[in-house]
């Protein structure tokens, strides 16, 4: 239970992280669309980060489980 609530408060790290990614992507769009496109690559990333985690966590709540 340590394992997950570690990763799960990580993952809810990156989430905010990805909002925010989004976010500004979203407002510079009009503005600067370089910053825009980099804004939301850095996100898709996070996002991986953030699957995969959760993949991880459903992984240990299975094997504590048992």
């Amino acid at each position: 239970m340590k394992y997950s609530k570690k990763y799960i408060n990580h993952q809810a790290v990156l989430l905010q992280r990805y909002k925010r990614l989004m976010e500004e992507a979203y407002n510079v769009r009009h503005t600067d669309s370089a910053l825009s496109d980099i804004s939301e690559y850095r996100a898709i990333k996070l996002l991986h980060k953030i699957n995969k985690l959760e993949y991880l966590i459903r992984g240990l709540d299975t094997v504590q489980q048992n």
